[in-house]
């Protein structure tokens, strides 16, 4: 390795943007996906010349690659991770991609920016058009690869992940020099490319390993015996069971901890960790040790960071719980060999009944992976939409063949779905597999969210339409039309055209836009007015193909089911979602679900940026506490740990001993207590002193901080953040703040879920200045409206922060500004306002609030 542990530097701060382009990033998506007529070929020779047409920026990487026939995309996110974990900024680039093609290549756990796709493709276009002029363009797969080589280069990531496309010897990843490698699993595939036996396969796998460290398997007999011809010298992963030597590497699987996780030991002859996966299943148990294993070759990662990587290595669409009741599960399983894994991993959960969502591509062997999975009450087959899914038609015959009781056959997964969730009753299971593709428009169920805008003027609706990739014609002609209300969602093709179909005929106007190509979904910008849009909404309540939810989706962003009839309004209020609120209007478990609420802040900490040392006496916090109170404060949050730039870790005991007797004494206020923690141990003992929510500024950063909450049925506050606490000058690219926070947050949010989180507990936090600038805290601030997309309270800390040197406000001057932002937050919608001043405050958000509805908000 070139960097040793402990010694990695922050990335340099890059120059604010990216390098010009005139090309928009539908027009490289478009690009790209076109490439997919150029079938694969063997060899490197492609990807080595498009590379060095980018000046090799690969050649500066350490990277890993990871093959295999099963297994390769876990032990990659398994390993990202544990090296993240590690102080590592790492790369990760894997397939196929559940929604968008920038899911491929990530850093540090976020994905490529729609820019930085636009900029790379406007610099290869010329090499791959020339290359296809020649009859020898690069395939999809090869100008990806090298995308995401060039990318981790240019963000000088200390190491890449790479997940192997096909085979090992002649895949386009092998174009690097790896310093680790490994070949998770073999089994009969792609015969008659990389061979027609487990060891020719083996074999041809066996060419990622690196010239100077041994090759991690988890392969035995004869593949392993071929793997040794070709790579020599060979870590194994096992779990001891089998015929043969032991293996150097052990691992146990320890069955199900919980719902979503599994227990997992990791034995070697100088190291071992026991941990949980959030990845159920005995063959992640296996994933999870070759993953350790490599994670050991690249650096002395200590057994902490390996308990702590590979239990955050949360990996959609593989295993994915996302419900219990009924037992829900997304598993992408693509062959009879991951069939009959995802067979195995079911088989240690208690259910009645089992109804499996299907749909496949036609390349696959349907009949041995229906035969594979467990006899199921109920089978609806479908068809994801992309050209290569088999007709659902052909999947419902074979398992009428194979003899189940009830075959259906729809073509919308979403549809499939719904049906499936209604034949099973609560104690039964629904799986959703077949392919990955089947598996990312099922998740959508759970993900997909309309972010509303506010429209102010033309300008606002012009800017709208072209960041959701409507083409220029287009702006011209909806830019007017977008004055009512306006939602910006993503669909299926074949959604929104009749969507768009739908809208047109009620009086509406639809945007959708031009990047149709490949397997994504398409971004659609709706305009109408409310009864527009409850009108249309009503009539898709009885439409197929998903357009039932996409409905559902609809009335709760517009609040359509609350909102008034005035049709010139922008969007519902976010803090008028209405959860936990009875029919008589009577306050709920928390404050914000009857208005805006104040949070006021109570640091017990000598080095907060603001009042550091105030009130880290617990005599002092109490009584500041309850000034606080009396100044109406609703919410009291209590920190042990500043998150401010440079500030020093607090041990466990140390933060549980600055705020559990501060919580423990104030109790009895007439407040709800928040512990401002990113330690679960704190949270847990927080929670049980007395506090009733935790804020989380790290978005679940510690594996266990969500099951904490959940198993103390409190609330939490979800923050985004890059980096807690704050680092000096870091700088992130995003395309549009908002919604890379929206989609970001929409990912946390579902993790708490399926860990027993109602939503309705869970509040998020844009994160105003945790790796975004100055502007990009201001664009939060004034589009907080937009969050309502995730259907959450929303919270707002901007309190004193250094945003307001914007508006030449220095360190000791902030006051007013923060007032003013306050005002701002809850006039837009903000559910929680967190800040030190608290009677200033609350004057700013009640006056805001009377202003909007004097006759509801009187104190």
């Amino acid at each position: 390795m070139c960097v040793e542990p402990g010694e990695r530097q922050l990335r340099h701060p890059k120059a604010p943007g990216l390098a010009g382009s005139d090309m928009e990033y539908h027009e490289a998506a478009d690009f790209l996906f076109g490439l997919r007529r150029f079938r694969p070929k063997p060899g490197t020779e492609s990807t080595a010349r498009l590379l060095a047409s980018l000046e090799d920026p690969h050649d500066s990487i350490d990277c890993v690659q990871i093959a295999g026939s099963n297994g390769k995309g876990s032990t990659a996110r398994m390993l990202e991770r544990t090296l993240r974990e590690s102080g590592y900024s790492v790369g990760l680039y894997t397939s196929p991609h559940l929604e968008d093609l920038r899911e491929r290549v990530r850093v540090d756990g976020r994905k490529i920016p729609r820019s930085a796709v636009a900029e790379y493709v406007d610099t290869v276009r010329d090499h791959v058009t020339q290359r296809g002029a020649d009859g020898d363009s690069p395939t999809f797969f090869e100008t990806m690869t090298a995308m995401a080589l060039w990318y981790f280069g240019r963000e000088d990531v200390d190491v890449a992940v790479l997940e192997v496309g096909i085979g090992g010897r002649y895949d386009a990843t092998s174009v690097v020099d790896p310093v680790a490698s490994a070949v998770t699993s073999v089994t009969l595939e792609h015969t008659g490319i990389i061979g027609d036996t487990e060891a020719e396969i083996a074999r041809d796998k066996a060419h990622v390993a690196p010239d100077d460290a041994p090759l991690v398997t988890a392969v035995s007999g004869d593949p392993l015996e071929a793997i040794r011809e070709v790579a020599g010298e060979v870590v194994t992963v096992g779990d001891g069971t089998g015929d043969g030597p032991a293996p150097d590497v052990a691992v146990t699987y320890g069955g199900l901890a919980n719902h979503a996780e599994a227990a997992v030991s990791i034995d070697a002859a100088e190291w071992g960790v026991d941990t949980h996966v959030p990845l159920p299943g005995d063959h992640q148990a296996t994933n999870a040790g070759i993953a350790a294993a490599l994670a050991r070759q690249v650096t002395a990662v200590d057994e902490d960071d390996l308990a702590r990587g590979l239990r955050a290595a949360h990996w959609p669409g593989r295993f994915e719980v996302m419900d219990t009741d009924p037992l829900v599960v997304l598993d992408g399983a693509h062959n009879p060999g991951a069939c009959e894994t995802l067979a195995e991993t079911l088989s240690a959960y208690a259910y009645d009944d089992l109804h499996v969502v299907f749909g496949a591509m036609h390349d696959k062997d349907h009949r041995e992976m229906a035969t594979a999975l467990p006899d199921p009450e109920t089978v609806v087959a479908t068809e994801p939409s992309l050209e290569r899914a088999e007709a659902r038609s052909v999947l419902a015959t074979v398992f009428e063949d194979a003899g189940v009781p009830t075959v259906e056959s729809v073509a919308s997964v979403q549809d499939a779905l719904s049906i499936a969730l209604e034949y099973a009753g609560a104690d039964d299971c629904v799986v959703v597999t077949g392919s990955l593709f089947a598996v990312a428009e099922a998740r959508s169920r759970w993900t997909r969210a309309g972010v509303p805008k506010r429209i102010s003027n033309l300008e606002d609706a012009r800017e709208i339409l072209a960041a959701a990739n409507v083409p220029e014609r287009g702006v011209g002609r909806f830019d007017g039309d977008a004055v009512h209300r306006v939602v910006r969602t993503n669909l299926r093709v074949s959604q929104a055209e009749d969507l768009k179909d739908e809208l047109l005929r009620l009086g509406g106007e639809c945007a959708i836009a031009t990047d149709r190509g490949g397997d994504e979904r398409v971004d659609a910008v709706l305009m109408g007015t409310h009864s527009q849009f409850d009108r249309l909404t009503k009539t898709l309540a009885d439409c197929a193909y998903g357009l039932e939810t996409v409905a559902t989706e609809l009335r709760q962003t517009l609040d359509l089911d609350d909102a008034s009839e005035d049709t010139t309004s922008d969007v519902g209020h976010a803090g008028d979602h209405g959860v936990g609120a009875d029919d008589e209007g009577t306050a709920s478990e928390y404050p914000w679900h009857a208005h805006t609420a104040v949070m006021g802040i109570l640091n017990v900490t000598p080095d907060s940026f603001h009042d550091g040392g105030e009130y880290d006496a617990v005599e002092d916090a109490v009584a500041r506490a309850e000034a606080m109170v009396d100044a109406g404060a609703d919410v009291i949050d209590v920190g042990g740990e500043s998150t401010r730039p440079g500030a020093d870790p607090v041990p466990v005991q140390a933060e549980i001993d600055r705020v559990v007797p501060v919580i423990e004494r104030i109790t009895d206020l007439e407040a709800a207590i928040s512990v401002d923690t990113r330690k679960a141990a704190v949270a847990d003992a927080a929670l049980e002193a007395g506090a009733d929510l935790v804020n989380d500024v790290s978005g679940l950063e510690d594996p266990e901080m969500r099951f904490v909450v959940a198993d103390h049925d409190a609330g939490l506050v979800v923050m985004h953040s890059i980096d807690a606490p704050v680092v000096p000058d870091r700088e992130v690219d995003y395309d549009d703040v908002v919604e890379d926070v929206i989609d970001q947050l929409a990912e946390r949010v579902l993790l708490a879920e399926k860990a027993g989180i109602d939503r309705e507990r869970i509040v998020i936090d844009p994160g105003i200045g945790f790796g975004k600038s100055a502007g990009e805290s201001f664009e939060l601030l004034g589009r907080i409206d937009e969050f309502a997309a995730l259907d959450c309270p929303v919270l707002v800390g901007h309190s004193h922060k250094s945003m307001f040197a914007h508006v030449g406000r220095d360190a000791d001057e902030r006051l007013e500004a923060t007032v003013a932002a306050s005002a701002i937050a809850a006039d837009r919608g903000a559910d929680v306002i967190r800040v030190h001043d608290v009677a200033e405050n609350v004057a700013a958000v009640r006056t805001a609030l009377a202003a909007r509805d004097p006759d509801r908000f009187e104190w």
